[in-house]
Order: structure tokens, then sequence, then C-alpha cells
């Protein structure tokens, strides 16, 4: 079934990378995006450098553990994109509505407490293209939660 509007606005895209440090000057010196802040994510697995592009959040996401799903990912594809994100409202009640028409949706969390709600749609069912739906992300305004415990 046809949704008759759009489930979202883009928020954000994620590009992994070897190293953030390496990558970094091309994003702030070739593409003029302001560096906002760098932190580990709360599973330690890898960090997140967050950039500002005249409004628009550039994520670039470097591997920690060799054997976690970002070093997998740059071993297989190489550097590149990782996913986008787009900004869902109602986001339990959007995943629902699309499971319900075929579409497979993996890594649910919809656990208020940790922050943010998302959950992504597999490429299989996109494409070719890993898409993360997020509630209430923000992640150009806001400090990630873990960094406030």
């Amino acid at each position: 079934m046809k949704y008759s509007s759009a489930i979202g606005r883009m928020d954000h895209i994620g590009i992994a990378v070897r190293s953030i440090n390496q990558a970094r000057k091309f994003y702030e010196d070739q593409l003029g995006a302001r560096f906002l802040r760098e932190f580990v994510h709360f599973s330690g697995d890898f960090k997140l450098g967050i950039f500002d592009l005249d409004g628009f959040c550039i994520e670039l996401l470097e591997p920690i553990n060799p054997d976690g799903f970002l070093a997998k990912f740059i071993e297989r594809k190489g550097e590149g994109v990782h996913h986008i994100t787009l900004q869902t409202p109602n986001l339990p009640q959007q995943c629902s509505r699309l499971e319900e028409n075929g579409v497979r949706v993996v890594d649910k969390n919809f656990d208020r407490d940790t922050g943010g709600v998302d959950a992504f749609i597999s490429p299989k069912s996109s494409h070719g293209v890993l898409i993360q739906l997020g509630e209430n992300l923000g992640p150009l305004n806001n400090v990630p939660f873990w960094e406030n415990e």
C-alpha cells in the first residue's frame, strides 16, 4: 500500500571512514563543514565525528572494535556512505506500518530512556541503502545521552 505523505525529513548522512582525523581535513577544507564534536558511541565500538554543513549534519564513523560491524563494513566495502537518517515522528507506528507492507525493519530501539528512538530499514528492502529512522535524534543540537551520565 502506498503511503500518502513523507515518512520524515532528512536528518543526516553517516559516512564510514578509517580515521576521522584524516577525513576531517577534507570535510573542513574542501567542503567548508564546521566540526562540532567527536565522541565514542556508548557501545564502545566506534567513534563519531559530527560536522555541520550549512545546517545539514554529516556524521563520520570510525571503527574502534576491529570485530565490530563498522570495521567489517569498511573491510567489505571500503570507506563511504554507511547510512542515511530520516527524522521520523511516531516511529513505532511507522515501523509497524512498514512491516505490514513487507519492509524489513531491523535493530529497533523504542526505549525513550536511551535518548534516541531509532530503527533501520534493511538494505534488502530499500535497494541497497541502509536507512535509519530516528525520532528526536537531533545530532546537530543535542549532546548524546551517554555523555550526560
